[in-house]
């Protein structure tokens, strides 16, 4: 018998040993690191060094190791299986195992033959090739007094009627100091007026109240999460001559840092079907039914009631407080009784929060309630906490106050909303799609083309695409690309057709699954 388990012992050494030594770099953590962690870790991107190549991540190979196994990379806070959110971005057991195994075994870099390709990330942006590009009229300098800072910037988007806004990708100037931004639309000349008030560039204010329009707030900037983009017809209305409204909060620093923040809008190309709108939870009296202050030397739980008048499609949601934050629980109860759980984060951490759309919307029927339940460690074990001893915190906008304050994100109700579902795109009748992949090739623009047009196409994953053009004899006149890698998110290729002769002609784009074809026209 003791030879028999002696057997068996050695057997599993043998396999443990070797499918530690089978995980390679090109087979196996290229794919991982490639589709979770270079979006950010890439030049121009917020992570403070890149992971493009085999070199650059094995030399970071034990601290991947730690960050992984410790989960705080990637920096994915809701608990899992409470719902699925869009753009999730958290690793598998299985694949922080690989990982592991890849790094005890000496970080082997295998067959480079075998290496994926590093996605086509677009340029100066993780979404694609904006409509409008706006910025700060000027740099502002953030003192390095080792305090933090909030403050609000106004800038006009001249815009002459009314867009549809499909996503919003704020590019800070100085990531070393922008810790969070938040946007709104102010058509009112509010926040203009309060800037004008002022001889410096921006001013200290009331953030959003101040333009008169905590309904009009935009998606925002967190470090780590990409911006969400609306399909299926869906979009948000910013109006003719809106001014965007920033509230850039700036972290401490004890050396002067200066900025100069970019931001990124893309519109819809056809009208919207649908309107998203922003509903901004805070604790007012008939939400929570106390005073929002936190005694020293307490644990404290603050329970909002947000009731539900009329029936309702909620899209997402944006918990958000401050350091003495632990914990958010959102939950909706709907008449029937039934609850319906949003979002858990067990460990709040302020240096990773966001903004979390759900892949299928939550219907909440008329008389539903929202509860949204947020706790706060007013004490010495809290290693958070800014005040040592502690004091008595009350709401606030510097990081040593408080919030509590949660950006419903939500449309009307309408027929149907229930099989809606944002990685199937099933509501789009206006472009070609995969269903297995998700990759959308829209319609090209211009068309009629003249000596040039564009091709448009969207990924939700890491794919390899082929582009093809053909005329309407069937013959190949151009193949822009041939199974090139492309990173999640939407593209634009410009295709020069300044030799093409007047005729119709066929765009293929081609997944390896299926094909999807677009057609334009050109007249000369």
């Amino acid at each position: 018998m003791k030879y028999l388990l002696a057997f068996l012992f050695a057997a599993l050494l043998n396999v443990t040993f070797t499918t530690a030594q089978d995980v390679t770099f090109s087979k196996d953590i290229a794919p991982i690191v490639f589709k979770h962690c270079t979006s950010c870790h890439r030049e121009g991107e917020i992570a403070p060094f890149p992971l493009t190549s085999y070199d650059e991540i094995k030399s970071r190979g034990p601290f991947i190791q730690y960050v992984t196994t410790s989960k705080y990379m990637p920096p994915w806070k809701p608990q899992q299986g409470i719902q699925h959110y869009q753009k999730e971005n958290y690793l598998s057991d299985d694949e922080i195992g690989l990982i592991t195994q890849w790094v005890d075994a000496g970080m082997p870099r295998g067959n480079a033959a075998e290496e994926p390709e590093l996605p086509v990330f677009p340029e100066g942006s993780q979404v694609g090739t904006p409509d409008l590009v706006v910025s700060f009229s000027q740099s502002y300098l953030h003192k390095g007094t080792g305090i933090d800072e909030y403050r609000y910037f106004v800038i006009p988007t001249n815009l002459t009627e009314a867009k549809y806004l499909t996503a919003l990708e704020v590019r800070p100037g100085n990531k070393k100091v922008v810790h969070h931004t938040l946007v709104w639309a102010d058509s009112t000349d509010a926040s203009k007026q309060a800037d004008a008030a002022t001889p410096e560039y921006g001013y200290e204010g009331s953030g959003g109240s101040a333009a008169g329009s905590l309904d009009n707030q935009l998606p925002g900037y967190v470090p780590g999460q990409k911006p969400i983009v609306y399909k299926d017809g869906l979009a948000i209305r910013i109006p003719k001559q809106s001014d965007l409204l920033l509230q850039m909060h700036y972290a401490p620093s004890f050396t002067d840092e200066v900025d100069s923040t970019t931001i990124n809008l893309f519109f819809s190309k056809v009208p919207p079907k649908r309107i998203v709108k922003t509903y901004v939870v805070l604790p007012l009296p008939q939400i929570i039914s106390e005073a929002f202050i936190i005694q020293a030397n307490k644990v404290k739980e603050f329970h909002g009631k947000i009731p539900i008048s009329t029936k309702t499609t909620l899209l997402g949601l944006g918990p958000h407080c401050h350091l003495l934050g632990q914990n958010w629980h959102v939950f909706a109860i709907r008449p029937g009784k039934d609850t319906v759980e949003l979002i858990k984060i067990n460990e709040w951490d302020f240096n990773w929060q966001g903004s979390y759309n759900f892949v299928k919307p939550i219907i909440l029927p008329a008389g539903s309630v929202i509860h949204a339940l947020a706790t706060y460690d007013n004490t010495a074990d809290n290693i958070n906490n800014p005040n040592n001893p502690p004091k008595l915190i009350s709401w606030g906008e510097k990081t040593s106050d408080e919030m509590y304050y949660l950006p419903l994100i939500f449309m009307d109700y309408k027929a149907g909303d229930e099989d809606l579902n944002f990685l199937d795109e099933t509501l789009a009748v206006d472009y070609q799609k995969d269903d297995n992949s998700g990759t959308v090739l829209y319609p090209v623009y211009p068309n009629p083309a003249g000596n040039e047009t564009n091709i448009y196409f969207t990924l939700d994953n890491i794919e390899k695409m082929t582009l093809t053009i053909m005329n309407e004899q069937g013959v190949i006149m151009d193949s822009p690309f041939k199974s090139k890698l492309y990173a999640s998110g939407q593209h634009i290729t410009k295709l020069n057709t300044q030799d093409y002769k007047s005729g119709f002609y066929f765009v293929i784009l081609d997944n390896g699954i299926k094909k999807m074809t677009q057609k334009f026209v050109i007249t000369r």
